[in-house]
């Protein structure tokens, strides 16, 4: 069992990984240049002390991608917000520079989570003193925004005692936040670690750091992640410690890789125990039969088609700008020639051309993800920019495997226009249903496969917490491409210990349960003299406080049940009700013994329309979601227990109807399903009813048909004091529990900005490199003295030594432009079939995408984007026969049996290498003379050549 880890109640742990614990062997040297004291402790910086000389760099530059990519960031390219931060202070160069130094430091957090990344490391990571000041940028952003030093992990305190000349009177600075759910307690404990980490910016003021108060109306931590014990504790399965539950809420993590921020919390910090959910769904029919799985996958197939053919009238990727560094030096932990230059602003200022090695402008629009997988109850929705809608909708059905209805022509497709374009606010389902009764004409469809079909509707319903008749058509996948990946999971004992970790770790946060506020009186002007916000409870209390986070359900939000004073202005209570806010319920059923089977994570139930074997697809919106999924919860809850969720109407009709009615239903549907085994009564029921929660009215948020583009983030908008976070401010991930919490990092990065302004960046940011250059003149001697304090700056090497350096990179250069790099040891083979496949058929497919793209835009020069590309490969490699897969799938053994003998002859190689180098060097050396006749050069050998290390450090032979 994994169990809960970390320092909590323990003295700080310095270090998060062991090559900085060695560096500071040499603690108590005397302080150099690059020192800061803070709470009274003298800081060292020493550049690369956070690199370990044990890895190369190509195994150093592949853990710091790695990183980046599993942090959300794109490791070749600066974030929007990096960009705006940095174009107007540093070179295109030095965005490589960059981007390498911000690599490292997500490499050392995201290598061990529970030790917070100090400031130490992260300077770290520069390979030179005079980028020690873009290292420190590079943390305060990472650290900020929540990209490290997050969750449930003790941070480093650096406020300080307040000088009494300094000391400002009046009450303490307060953040109130409203709401201890997922994104109020992320919030709250991100403000928390930031207050400690800057607070020498708030006691250098004279003013002790904020303090923060959580405001919660429940008597629970949790929100709408709620894990209720069962009555019966006995006879768990789980392992102990562990309570019996059942999710009334948030039940899925999906999938921790790729950036999810719960990957570091469930696994890295807290250590909480999960099932991986097995792809391995079954579906019933109606009448309790099995339904084929040959028919499953054509229907499947079938409602794909019409969805991709519904998606053509998304709206289209917005664009930001981004700036790219150099890709192959990020691939190789490589850092550029820095020989200053331009920056970024002004070379998107002015037609100065760009250095000889910069492969792309100096800036580029790039769109955002517009193609992805909706995935949910194991099945996967793929949205591609490879789809053609162009292609007839006979020809497209043919190829799946459908037979045409007879005097059906080949060239018969959809018209969707008509009905896309006959409302100003046209809905997916409407949409969608139009292109199932246009196939009907085409294909001869049983009310067997619409059943099959509106089981797929009733999964969307789940997705969006509404009917597919509510949906947007232009945006209800607008977060679509920002998918984590990894298999879907649940949580061992309930999802509510997550909350209840981050409200208890490292220590508690101050949170008041039972606080229902009834008002929120705020100063939107800055200039206001006290606190700017009041809010008062329905029991009494009052609140004051600077600043504040509400994270409450926008369903609350839309109830009115709280009153702002002055009212919210019209463009934020505009986007409030123009949202929508949906609703999804559960019947949770809890048995003695499991009369399924057991180790099947789920299994799904087709329903028949009002009218039997009805032909009409209006006639099933009704009844679809009702039990249409059930989740088998033996090895997550410890008991025999399904949840059966109501999805789309469904879900309201759950709201209205008695517990007794519900499990008389659902108890002779799967009685209908097991037979002829006996389904007894359960012996404990809970059924959900979220829209009558007056502290969530609904379950979460959904793209509606008047929902603009752009409103989740509107909705995150601060308006003066008041700041807004949640699951619908979210754009990138909205309904999760995920993107509640990142909401919370987010409010919390606005809150500190707001107080202490933006991070500010010194000028110059990189100091310009300075050629030492040595005579024996006693003149020059003098001058050089006469530098200062700019001496400092300089390594303390001599220009000899400089000199030496440069030689034997010549000839290390000499040697790996002959033979390349000294051999690595071989380790698995890494050839994967799809990448080999993908570079077969890249420009067949961009081709086909680019061409595509042109059609969906009406522009003869539009491109289709990388993301697309991709995404259109992955659809052609998964849906391609056993015969085109084999040649790369032989090719990957073959390479695995490759990697094999290489290892084999390993030694071989490395002692051809070693002669060849040792013939090189000697050879240079007698073209070339060393500068200071040194003869020991001859027979020395770097670490490069040893295969030690990347330093071009000379040792002895």
């Amino acid at each position: 069992m994994a169990k809960s880890s970390g320092p909590f109640g323990r003295d700080l742990k310095l270090s998060s990984t062991p090559e900085l614990s060695q560096s500071q062997e040499h603690a108590g040297r005397h302080r150099s240049a690059g020192t800061s004291s803070v709470r009274g402790k003298v800081r060292e910086f020493r550049a690369s002390s956070s690199i370990p000389a044990a890895l190369s760099w190509e195994e150093f530059a592949r853990q710091s991608i790695l990183a980046a990519e599993s942090s959300r960031l794109n490791p070749f390219s600066l974030h929007p917000e990096e960009y705006k931060m940095l174009r107007d202070h540093i070179t295109h160069a030095q965005v490589t520079i960059y981007l390498n130094i911000r690599n490292g430091i997500l490499r050392l957090w995201t290598r061990n989570p529970l030790v917070h990344v100090t400031i130490e490391e992260a300077v770290g990571c520069a390979r030179e003193k005079r980028y020690f000041s873009l290292a420190k940028v590079a943390y305060h952003w990472l650290m900020r925004n929540g990209y490290i030093n997050f969750g449930c992990v003790e941070v480093s305190n650096t406020a300080g005692p307040i000088p009494r000349v300094k000391a400002k009177g009046g009450p303490r600075r307060t953040v109130l936040v409203l709401g201890a759910g997922m994104s109020g307690l992320g919030c709250a404990r991100h403000l928390e670690g930031l207050f400690a980490q800057l607070g020498g910016q708030w006691t250098e003021q004279g003013e002790r750091p904020p303090k923060v108060i959580v405001l919660e109306a429940r008597p629970r931590v949790g929100g709408r992640v709620y894990s209720h014990p069962l009555r019966n504790q006995s006879q768990s399965t789980i392992p102990a410690g562990h309570r019996n539950t059942a999710e009334m809420g948030a039940q899925i993590v999906t999938g921790y890789e790729h950036g999810n921020p719960m990957n570091a919390i469930v696994r890295g910090q807290l250590g909480i125990p999960y099932h991986g959910l097995r792809d391995n769904t079954i579906l019933y029919d109606h009448d309790g039969s099995k339904v084929e799985r040959s028919q499953d996958i054509l229907v499947e197939k079938l409602y794909n088609d019409i969805l991709e053919r519904a998606s053509v009238y998304r709206h289209k990727s917005a664009t930001f700008r981004v700036v790219e560094g150099d890709r192959n030096l990020i691939l190789f932990g490589r850092d550029p020639s820095d020989t200053g230059g331009a920056t970024i602003a002004t070379l998107e200022n002015s037609n100065t051309p760009l250095p000889a090695s910069a492969s792309t402008t100096a800036s580029t629009t790039e769109e955002k993800p517009s193609t992805g997988v909706e995935k949910l109850a194991g099945r996967a929705y793929q949205l591609s920019a490879g789809f053609n809608p162009n292609i007839p909708a006979a020809e497209a059905v043919t190829t799946m495997g459908w037979q045409l209805r007879s005097g059906a022509s080949n060239s018969q497709s959809l018209q969707l226009d008509t009905i896309a374009k006959s409302s100003p606010y046209p809905t997916l389902g409407e949409t969608m249903d139009n292109g199932i009764s246009q196939y009907q004409a085409i294909l001869d469809l049983k009310p067997k496969d619409l059943r099959l079909l509106n089981w797929h509707h009733a999964n969307l319903e789940y997705a969006n917490a509404v009917s597919v008749n509510q949906l947007s058509l232009s945006g209800w996948d607008q977060d679509i491409g920002n998918e984590f990946e990894g298999e879907h999971s649940e949580i061992i004992g309930g999802y509510q210990q997550v909350p209840r970790g981050l409200w208890q770790c490292p220590g508690k946060l101050d949170v008041h349960f039972k606080s229902v506020v009834k008002s929120i009186r705020y100063n939107p002007q800055d200039n206001s003299k006290g606190k700017a916000v009041k809010v008062e409870c329905t029991n009494g209390e009052v609140f004051e406080a600077d600043q504040i986070v509400i994270t409450t359900p926008l369903g609350v939000l839309k109830s009115g049940s709280i009153r702002f004073e002055p009212p919210l202005p019209e463009w934020k209570q505009g986007v409030i009700e123009r949202m929508g806010f949906g609703l999804l319920n559960k019947v949770i059923l809890v048995y003695e013994e499991a009369f399924w089977e057991p180790d099947r994570d789920m299994f799904g139930l087709l329903n028949e329309a009002e009218h039997q074997m009805s032909l009409d697809q209006s006639d099933y919106a009704t009844r679809r979601g009702r039990f249409y999924l059930f989740w088998n919860c033996i090895k997550t809850s410890g008991r025999p227990m399904l949840v059966a969720l109501m999805a789309g109407e469904a879900a309201h009709f759950a709201e209205a109807t008695p517990d007794g009615q519900l499990i008389k239903e659902v108890t002779g549907r799967l009685a209908t399903m097991f037979a002829p085994n006996p389904v007894p009564l359960p012996s404990e029921t809970i059924v959900t009813r979220w829209k009558k929660d007056p502290f969530a009215c609904g379950s979460y948020s959904y793209v509606g048909a008047k929902t603009q583009a752009g409103d989740y983030d509107v909705m995150a908008r601060p308006h003066g004091p008041l700041h807004f976070a949640g699951e619908a401010t979210c754009g990138t991930h909205p309904a999760t529990v995920h993107g509640a919490y990142l909401s919370g990092l987010r409010a919390a990065a606005e809150v500190v900005e707001s107080m202490i302004g933006p991070i500010k960046i010194p000028s110059p940011l990189v100091e310009k490199r300075i050629k030492l250059e040595l005579s024996i003149t006693p003149v020059i001697m003098e001058s050089k003295r006469k530098l200062g304090p700019e001496i400092s700056q300089l390594d303390s090497r001599t220009a000899e030594q400089l000199r030496e350096e440069d030689y034997e990179a010549s000839i290390i250069g000499a040697i790996l432009n002959e033979i390349g790099e000294r051999p690595i040891k071989p380790g698995r083979a890494g050839v994967n079939p799809f990448l080999l496949y993908t570079k077969d058929n890249w420009y067949k497919c961009k081709a086909d995408c680019d061409a595509a793209r042109k059609v969906t835009t009406g522009d003869a020069n539009a491109k289709a984007s990388k993301t697309e590309i991709r995404a259109a490969l992955g659809l052609m490699w998964r849906t391609a026969s056993p015969d085109i897969k084999k040649p790369y799938l032989d090719q990957t053994q073959n390479a695995r049996d490759g990697a094999a003998a290489n290892a084999a002859n390993f030694k071989e190689r490395v002692a051809t290498w070693d002669r060849e180098a040792t013939r090189i060097r000697q050879e240079y050396i007698q073209t070339h003379p060393p500068p200071n006749g040194n003869e020991n050069m001859m027979n020395s050998r770097t670490a490069i050549e040893l295969g030690t290390g990347k330093r071009l450090r000379r040792l002895g032979a």
